[in-house]
């Protein structure tokens, strides 16, 4: 209880010290009887946090927006810059291009001539081959056609030799072989 007695005795000091000095126990700041006090730190502190503002923090601020600034209009001429060589580069890729599809052009104009020039030779060479067989060919068939001609001629004339002997005349050989070339030739 003696507790209870002492935290009770201590309230009542204290509303009775808040009354001695000067009767209100409300919000310090609504004392008008402090405000000018209040007002000077106020403007004390403002004008201090105004002067290290503007001569620390804004021109460190101030710093960082510029090299961003700068950071940020190098990076886009650089951007620029790549564009342009990129462009370039594109440039010169198309140009290969046109340049490497020519030059196949020519490569196949160039291997369609030799191959037509090997053609051209090899069917001159085929020409001139078909030419002489057919020569050699040409002359075996006279040859043929002569010894033809002449079994003919050889079994005509017995033939006729034949015919006569069986009619019961005689033929000489210069008659017969005189009427058989007669025939023969048209």
């Amino acid at each position: 209880m003696a507790t209870e007695t002492t935290q009770g005795d201590g309230l009542a000091d204290a509303i009775g010290v808040a009354e001695h000095s000067g009767g209100s126990t409300g919000m310090p700041q609504l004392d008008f009887t402090h405000w000018g006090n209040q007002m000077f730190w106020l403007a004390l502190a403002l004008i201090a946090i105004y002067l290290i503002l503007s001569r620390v923090a804004l021109p460190r601020i101030a710093a960082v927006l510029a090299e961003r600034q700068g950071t940020i209009t190098n990076d886009i001429a650089a951007a620029e810059d790549l564009t342009n060589k990129a462009d370039a580069a594109e440039a010169a890729y198309d140009q290969a291009l046109v340049d490497a599809r020519a030059e196949a052009q020519r490569i196949i104009a160039a291997a369609k001539a030799d191959m037509q020039a090997d053609l051209d030779a090899a069917i001159a060479k085929a020409d001139t081959q078909i030419a002489a067989k057919s020569a050699e060919s040409e002359k075996a068939i006279s040859e043929i056609r002569a010894g033809a001609v002449e079994s003919v001629k050889a079994v005509a004339k017995d033939t006729v030799k034949e015919i006569v002997a069986a009619m019961g005349g005689k033929a000489d050989a210069k008659t017969v072989t005189a009427a058989v070339t007669a025939r023969m030739k048209g």
